[in-house]
């Protein structure tokens, strides 16, 4: 099999990607080892098919040592990526990408696939956005010709998990980039293979490295920056229903979808409800960490800060609650020069000043 050129779209100083392209030279197969003692052997009484044979016996062979390195590489990043040594496991992804083409070709979907995990990782590993949509660019034409075109189910399930990642990664990669609609745009189309391939799956979808928990957080905090607030508030009650059905209602994951769906609440002008949602964080909170903890004193600051937005003068006395457990957790976790424990103070006095002048009123 004769390796296709490797072109894979770079990014200006890439340097991790020029690092593993040198590397992979080494798995390249000279051009003289390939066709080496083929023209004696043929003119040895051999047959036609006999030299067939051992042409494509010579073929396999000189494939199997990349083969070999691809599937080192990839025990080697899912390894990496346990030991949160994201720098390292990001490299890995390269050189995959780069094996993949050289056993695939420039436009088969395994490459694509790979080029996709790579756009993936500089994404959530490296948290490079426009590296992520370069590498992800670059693959998804093949996934989608692919997808249309082939007879295997197991193939497309494996693309539709590809595109299902190469659409997440290039909607988060828009909303970092405060591109909100674009990264909406995506999304939709990573929720549509995701929807694809329950149906493929009749229902069950396991083990994806995009869960329907990540989309659907991404969806709602898409939907957010583009001002959708009601489809905004739909997108993250299912994230928190989905966390509840499969970790229970203490855990430690609820706390930032809490806080954010309060977001949403207030810019909606729902106090109430907003307050219902952090009180929810605020006890999971001291339930995991105790009082005095800096997560807990964070979500005192933001309950203190909710009262307050409510603007109700029943809500005075636990404005001034909540601020102070949360000065008073920040000095003894994080000192009382710290930015957290000056800022919230800063924030206090403010309150208090602008609640003396409306009460001197």
């Amino acid at each position: 099999m004769q390796a296709s050129p490797i072109r894979i779209p770079t990014v200006s100083n890439d340097i991790d990607w020029d690092f593993c392209f040198r590397m992979s030279q080494q798995t390249e197969i000279p051009a003289h080892q390939q066709t080496d003692k083929l023209y004696h052997t043929s003119g040895c009484g051999e047959s036609e098919e006999e030299t067939k044979a051992k042409e494509e016996e010579k073929a396999v062979d000189c494939m199997s040592h990349p083969k070999e390195k691809l599937a080192q590489s990839q025990k080697k990043v899912a390894q990496l990526i346990k030991e949160k040594m994201n720098t390292q496991a990001n490299k890995e992804l390269i050189r995959c990408a780069i094996l993949s083409r050289i056993i695939f070709g420039d436009h088969h979907w395994k490459c694509a696939q790979a080029l996709t995990n790579l756009a993936y990782g500089y994404l959530t590993l490296r948290g490079l956005p426009v590296q992520a949509k370069k590498h992800a660019v670059s693959a998804k034409n093949t996934l989608l010709t692919w997808k249309a075109n082939t007879t295997s189910d197991k193939e497309k399930e494996e693309i539709l998990e590809a595109l299902v990642m190469l659409y997440y990664t290039l909607g988060v990669a828009w909303l970092l980039q405060n591109r909100g609609r674009e990264a909406y745009f995506n999304l939709q189309k990573a929720e549509r293979n995701m929807k694809e391939l329950k149906e493929l799956y009749e229902g069950g979808v396991c083990e994806l490295q995009v869960s329907e928990k990540d989309l659907t957080l991404a969806l709602g905090r898409a939907s957010l920056a583009i001002h959708r607030l009601n489809l905004a508030l739909t997108y993250f009650e299912k994230a928190i229903g989905d966390v509840i059905a499969a970790k229970g209602d203490r855990t430690s994951d609820l706390i930032s979808l809490y806080e954010e769906t309060a977001q949403i609440e207030q810019l909606r002008r729902n106090h109430n409800q907003a307050i219902q949602y952090l009180q929810q964080a605020h006890s999971i909170c001291v339930s995991l960490f105790t009082e005095v903890s800096p997560k807990t004193a964070e979500t005192s600051a933001l309950l203190a800060k909710a009262y307050a937005m409510s603007g109700e003068a029943q809500h005075r006395d636990a404005v001034e609650t909540y601020f102070i457990k949360s000065i008073n957790a920040y000095r003894a976790t994080l000192g009382s020069e710290d930015f957290e424990t000056l800022s919230t103070t800063e924030e206090f006095c403010k309150w208090l000043v602008q609640n003396g002048e409306k009460q001197e009123k």
